[in-house]
């Protein structure tokens, strides 16, 4: 039998501070703070001397109160080429249908798009199999969708 395992997302990322705070944002998540005995993350990364050209090379955010995956931002020198491969759909609006449904996903693109996310398109619900979402780009081109 598999052991149950924890599971980070990884983003590559022009500026992976700004990244990880439109997520913290987009998700109730919060950056990961400072290890123990620093008051800072520029505290800490002067202390391991690390130069302050590679301080925004990488954050991470996690979810407030544990429930959810760790989402962790590394500085990559290419910029995004293609749609991704994998993508995050994000919950917005369980629960819930029809036009209900639409509206909260409406809402929810609205205030991202106010945080620097774009919206692509909208695939409204098929009365079948299809509930209704909304297709999205985070501040740096990745896909993503409200569900």
């Amino acid at each position: 039998m598999s052991q149950l395992r924890e599971v980070q997302v990884t983003f590559d990322a022009a500026d992976p501070g700004a990244l990880a705070a439109f997520w913290c944002e987009a998700l109730g998540y919060e950056v990961e703070p400072p290890p123990a005995g620093f008051d800072s993350w520029d505290a800490a990364l002067t202390a391991w001397g690390v130069p302050q050209e590679l301080w925004n090379s990488r954050s991470a955010a996690r979810p407030v109160g544990g429930s959810g995956p760790r989402l962790f931002f590394q500085r990559v020198p290419e910029g995004k080429t293609a749609k991704n491969r994998l993508h995050l759909d994000v919950r917005s609006a369980p629960g819930l249908t029809g036009d209900a449904r639409m509206a909260a996903l409406e809402a929810e693109a609205e205030r991202l798009v106010a945080l620097g996310a774009s919206r692509d398109h909208r695939v409204d619900p098929d009365g079948r199999m299809e509930l209704g979402f909304v297709v999205m780009t985070d501040p740096e081109g990745n896909e993503f969708c409200l569900d």
